[in-house]
Formats: structure tokens, sequence, C-alpha cells
């Protein structure tokens, strides 16, 4: 039973065919097209505010040279939103919930930012290996340290990712089965679970628009230290 749990997790194959290519390329024919007109629809006007409103926040403490992510990052984040919310509908599959895919997100951005804050100012980004004032026999333990921090960076934000999507998943058919079991023998506590089983899908509705902002709040954080 409990391997059961984990095959929604798994990659789909139609005809030894992996469908999570599909899954990946879907969301971007269901986004809204600008039209030629001057004046736009509802759903167009209320995307464009909401993403004017997100980069504002998102590129606020970086410089001019930082705005140059701006495009790619909320690009990141519209699509990361659009893939966790259709995985919440039956029969669909999250490619979020796979670590590979996330990590494929994180290492080449956290990677750039490295390489270009190296290039650019390479004095600045080796600076932050070691704290000012750090005490003489504590600077090669401190920059043994700080370096395991850098490398860890891109795998905390696809572990993070992967975890908490993959948590809510889990909880949600561990208490989608227990409705169908108790509904036979106890209806009432069958209907209790069920509001549960509701509220906790709300509260996933939440988590996939959040865990796809703070993955996103996290990656700027790179260009900040380094561009």
């Amino acid at each position: 039973m409990m391997v059961s749990f984990f095959d929604q997790f798994a990659s789909p194959l139609y005809l030894g065919i992996p469908l999570i290519a599909i899954a990946i390329t879907l969301p971007w024919v269901l986004y809204p097209t600008p039209s030629s007109r001057w004046i736009n629809n509802r759903l167009i006007t209320v995307q464009g505010w909401l993403i004017n409103r997100f980069t504002n926040q998102l590129m606020l403490p970086l410089n001019m040279g930082g705005h140059k992510w701006a495009l790619l990052l909320v690009s990141l984040m519209i699509f990361l939103i659009t893939i966790n919310m259709l995985g919440l509908l039956p029969y669909t599959f999250t490619p979020t919930t796979q670590l590979s895919l996330n990590m494929g997100f994180a290492v080449p951005l956290w990677l750039a930012t490295v390489i270009i804050g190296m290039r650019n100012q390479p004095t600045v980004a080796l600076g932050h290996l070691l704290p000012e004032g750090t005490p003489i026999p504590l600077i090669p333990v401190l920059i043994i340290i700080e370096t395991i921090s850098l490398f860890i960076r891109p795998l905390a934000l696809g572990v993070r990712l992967t975890a908490n999507l993959t948590a809510g998943h889990l909880l949600i058919q561990l208490i989608a089965t227990a409705v169908f079991v108790l509904l036979p023998m106890m209806p009432t506590v069958a209907i209790l679970t069920a509001t549960v089983l509701f509220l906790l899908t709300l509260l996933e509705v939440a988590v996939a628009m959040i865990q796809a902002y703070v993955f996103v709040l996290l990656l700027s954080l790179y260009p900040r230290e380094n561009v």
C-alpha cells in the first residue's frame, strides 16, 4: 500500500515515451497572449498588473545591472506556479515533484551568477567566503564552511520545492484514502475527514503559489550578491 502512494510521482509513460515533456510544455499553451487592441480584456489586465507588482518587488533591492534578470525570473515564477497548480488536478502529473527538474532550474541560474560575479568583480565574490574581522586561526575553517554553503545553495532550493510539493500530495492522497475507507463504516467521521481534505486542498493551492514565489525570491538573492 505504501508503494502505491509514491507511484503518483513516477513519470508516466505512453508507448515507452515519458510524458513529462508534455507536462512541461503544456502550460505555455494556456497563457493568454496580448492582443493588438488599445484596451485589453480583464484577464490580460489583471495578469499584467500582477506581473508588474511582482517585478517591482523582486527587483527593488537590485541595482540596474541586476534588472536584466527580471524577465527570466518572472517567467520562471509564472511557469512554476502554473505547473504546481495543474499538478493539483486529478489524474495529472506534477513535474516539480522531481528533484532532477528542480535542480535543472536551480543549478544553471546559481552557476551563472557565480560565474558572472567571478568575472566582473572577483574580489567581492571571493570576499563572501570570508567574513570581515575573522580571527586568523579560524580563516581556513570559515573558508571551507562558506565554500560548502555556497555549493549547497542550489541543492537546498531544489530539495525545498520538491519536499514541500511531495509532502502535500502525499498528505492529500492519505486523507482521501481515509475518506473512502471510512465512508461505509463511519459516515460522520468520513464527512469530517472530507472537510479536512477540502481545507488541505485549499492550503496546497496556497503552497503551490508560495513555493514558486520563494524559489524565485531565493534565486534573486544570488544576483544581489554577485551582479
